[in-house]
């Protein structure tokens, strides 16, 4: 199976873009590979926050504009980190053109390709959609080092974000959900 990569990172994240694009493609790898997937193609936008529609991010757009192909040169599209790639309502937009196209989507979070019929897979996804800061993985569990501009090494980890009260108790019970649509 071939598939594109897709990542992001923005200025805000004060991540360096290239130990991002390897943690991320490293994921998204690991996820694939198991099941013979090979990444053929990498689309990776820097700079650009994920609040921006595909349409406007380069990248994704140049994505985009490819999945409508149908000599792209690939079936799926893997992203190894979703809470970079969608932002809001992006995913089921996004998700609505892919599988207008026939190209199936690959996503950690959902351990495998997400499901247009699950109702457990949408949940999810729209979660790392922006709803739920909680569900997002901190770059803190993802281990890495960079280069500072000085040419010394440092952490790529990043502090824990904040959350209001408000979103602690939707991303409780969004939490819940999710675990409970994966024992299934």
């Amino acid at each position: 199976m071939r598939l594109a990569f897709y990542g992001r990172v923005s200025t805000e994240d004060q991540q360096d873009p290239t130990s991002s694009r390897q943690w991320q493609l490293a994921r998204a790898t690991s996820l694939i590979e198991p099941h013979g997937g090979v990444v053929v193609a990498e689309y990776f936008d820097i700079g650009q926050s994920r609040s921006l529609p595909w349409r406007r991010r380069p990248e994704a757009m140049a994505l985009l504009e490819a999945v409508k192909d149908p000599g792209r040169g690939f079936e799926a599209i893997v992203i190894g980190e979703p809470a970079r790639a969608f932002y809001g309502g992006q995913f089921g937009l996004t998700f609505a053109v892919l599988v207008h196209h026939d190209v199936d989507l690959w996503v950690p979070e959902i351990d495998g390709r997400v499901d247009p019929e699950s109702d457990a897979h949408d949940l999810v996804m729209t979660l790392y959609g922006g709803v739920c800061a909680s569900l997002t993985p901190d770059p803190i569990r993802i281990p890495g080092r960079r280069r500072s501009a000085s040419g010394s090494t440092v952490s790529s980890q990043m502090p824990r974000r904040r959350r209001s009260s408000r979103a602690s108790s939707r991303c409780s019970s969004a939490a819940l959900a999710t675990r409970r649509s994966r024992r299934r």
